[in-house]
């Protein structure tokens, strides 16, 4: 299956987005980590192709799109995406979110419910107070002062090492890659996750929803429990062996979930 790339002029300027399958299918729509980019859902778009419409944009400020003029937010990512939508004439669709991107995906669902089919929350934290007062208190991720001998490329490899499967170094480049060419911070992204009120707009979600938990994520897996207890409408898949980089860690395993999951909705 080939993937297009294209731009979509956006208010921010121009969003970048790849896609695989026939325009005329049904819509799924993708969203990354961050500091990653489509490229996460590279080997997950012709997977899902034969069924659907497989669009993964890179959120803005992200891999090629443009960036906010401005804080950056959950909401305000949110509505980028339904800017998306509506510059490809999707009226609805299933919205899919990985780590950070699945906190925009469920922001998209409280925003503009109408929109939104089903929703797969892959890897989401669960944010609420406790989650703020905790990631307060811990120093940043991916955000490092640069060096003049480079140093600080190996610094970013080292922190994320032990989310990352051992003997797949390629998944470690693609992250390295992506938070070296993001807008602002790689940090931005957690910080307006850890901004974000969940707790006031899981609520709002009344679409079928899958958590995927990836049960070797040592950050994220905790929270598919938090996520199930509000959002009783949910059922948990879990991915064996999945990490932080789970869409492209286990394409297969991540698109076969996805796929049982909106055979349900049909």
């Amino acid at each position: 299956m080939t993937i297009r790339r294209a731009f979509a002029d956006l208010s921010v300027g121009q969003v970048h987005y790849a896609e695989c399958g026939d325009a005329r299918a049904p819509a799924v729509l993708l969203l990354h980590q961050s500091p990653r980019s489509w490229t996460e859902y590279r080997a997950v778009l012709p997977l899902l192709a034969p069924r659907c419409r497989a669009i993964a944009m890179d959120t803005a400020g992200f891999g090629d799109s443009a960036a906010i003029d401005g804080p950056v937010s959950i909401e305000a990512w949110a509505r980028i995406a339904v800017e998306l939508l509506d510059a490809l004439g999707i009226d609805r669709c299933d919205v899919v979110g990985h780590h950070t991107g699945g906190v925009i995906a469920l922001e998209i669902a409280a925003q503009a419910p109408a929109r939104v089919r089903g929703l797969v929350l892959s890897s989401t934290p669960f944010t609420d107070e406790r989650f703020r007062r905790a990631r307060a208190e811990r120093p940043p991720i991916d955000e490092v002062e640069p060096s003049t001998d480079g140093s600080h490329l190996a610094a970013l490899w080292q922190r994320r090492q032990g989310f990352y499967p051992p003997g797949r170094p390629e998944l470690l480049e693609a992250f390295v890659r992506d938070a070296l060419t993001a807008s602002g911070s790689p940090e931005d992204g957690h910080r307006a996750v850890a901004a974000y009120r969940m707790e006031d707009r899981i609520g709002c979600i009344a679409q079928p929803v899958l958590i995927l938990r990836a049960t070797d994520d040592p950050f994220a897996s905790a929270h598919a429990a938090e996520l199930k207890h509000a959002l009783p409408q949910a059922r948990i898949v879990d991915i064996e062996g999945g990490m932080v980089p789970l869409p492209d860690q286990l394409p297969e395993d991540f698109a076969a979930a996805v796929l049982v999951f909106r055979e349900t909705l049909a």
